[in-house]
């Protein structure tokens, strides 16, 4: 029998200063999914947010948004290989499936991925963490994290 597992939890975080205790907290909560979706308009922070979970997890590489390289390819003090993708720009899911995006998908490594609604169909439906950041009052920003699992 097939359960679908669904967890969400809410964050804030006030200023850059919070950034690494949130991106603590994310990390935690995430619990060994490898799979992100970030979810936010332009200049809501995601490449923001990913550079500190980056941090975190121990890359020690220079850490930018790939708008225009589609790929930023990363590696911790572990050996462990981290994708950063950003769909942005690109017009047509063929443009992804091009850079061998389901490879990446598959490797079981961590992929954080910006601009999941550009590639609906190349997404997995469970086993991901989806994070919809959000801009508030005195620029904070709301983090609600979604965790869909499935379970046998």
């Amino acid at each position: 029998m097939v359960n679908s597992a669904l967890s969400r939890l809410e964050l804030t975080c006030r200023d850059l200063d919070e950034l690494a205790i949130v991106s603590t907290e994310i990390l935690e909560f995430a619990n060994g999914l490898t799979f992100w979706l970030f979810d936010g308009d332009m200049g809501a922070g995601k490449t923001t947010l990913i550079k500190e979970i980056c941090h975190q997890m121990g890359v020690m590489d220079v850490i930018s948004s790939p708008t225009y390289s589609i790929i930023n390819e990363y590696q911790n003090k572990f050996g462990e290989k981290l994708y950063h993708f950003d769909f942005y720009r690109i017009n047509e899911e063929e443009e992804a499936m091009d850079i061998g995006v389901e490879e990446y998908f598959d490797s079981g490594n961590y992929c954080f991925v910006e601009w999941p609604s550009k590639i609906p169909s190349l997404l997995p439906e469970s086993q991901f963490l989806n994070l919809k950041i959000s801009v508030g009052n005195n620029n904070e920003r709301y983090i609600e994290l979604t965790r869909h699992e499935e379970r046998i």
